[in-house]
């Protein structure tokens, strides 16, 4: 279904996936670079991660929003704070999300989006202190990042820490080859420091996408965070 038309883009869709009954909401963010992926994209290994959210009493909603390719940041955002409102009823709303979905869905939560609870796989924290290849950050500022360093730190969850921060579950491969680790280090450090509830695991030999982690394992956790997590 459509959940946001904007004027000269492509609409924007979501799926949603439930129970007869569900106890809460999952907004479901795709990866990819902020520059390619879909909702209709599941990670290698966890195509059937929608199903058995469901089956555990979920209702899943699988968001599209604007790659770098069709409009720069803060455009994803944008997109990502409307598909919070357009899925939120009287249930409990978490967002869940993968490397630049992961992104997307701190910021959001960080920055004035009302959720319960935020599940984040690999996410970039700092675009400023990424390094090596930022042609992806690059593509989502429309410039690179140290070209543009207050717009960066705008786009960095890192830089919106804060104490009112809802919840958040940071899991990441300690071998990560793209988004190194030390970017949901960082972010845990500052969020306990501000005072806001924040869980960090690190899954040793894993890399981006979840190469040599155990699946079941990983999502058992985090749907251990969200069952967990007090809700509004």
């Amino acid at each position: 279904m459509i959940y946001r038309e904007v004027p000269g883009f492509r609409p924007l869709e979501l799926d949603v996936s439930e129970p007869d009954d569900p106890v809460a909401t999952i907004l479901s963010l795709h990866g990819g670079g902020w520059r390619r992926g879909s909702r209709l994209t599941p990670l290698p290994g966890f195509e059937h991660l929608t199903e058995e959210l469901v089956n555990q009493g979920f209702r899943v909603a699988a968001a599209d929003y604007r790659l770098s390719g069709e409009a720069t940041f803060p455009a994803p955002l944008e997109d990502v704070r409307a598909a919070i409102e357009f899925v939120r009823d009287e249930k409990p709303l978490f967002v869940w999300g993968e490397s630049a979905g992961a992104h997307l869905g701190v910021l959001a939560a960080l920055t004035g989006s009302a959720v319960d609870a935020v599940v984040a796989w690999f996410p970039p924290t700092d675009l400023l202190g990424l390094t090596g290849d930022v042609s992806r950050e690059a593509a989502l500022l429309g410039a690179p990042p140290e070209s543009v360093p207050d717009l960066a730190r705008a786009a960095s969850p890192l830089t919106h820490a804060h104490a009112g921060a809802p919840p958040i579950l940071l899991v990441h491969g300690e071998d990560d080859d793209l988004v190194p680790a030390s970017q949901s280090v960082r972010l845990a450090e500052a969020l306990r420091e501000a005072g806001a509830p924040v869980e960090l695991h690190l899954v040793p030999g894993a890399r981006h996408r979840w190469a040599g982690a155990d699946p079941a394992a990983v999502v058992a956790t985090s749907v251990r965070f969200l069952r967990d997590a007090p809700t509004r």
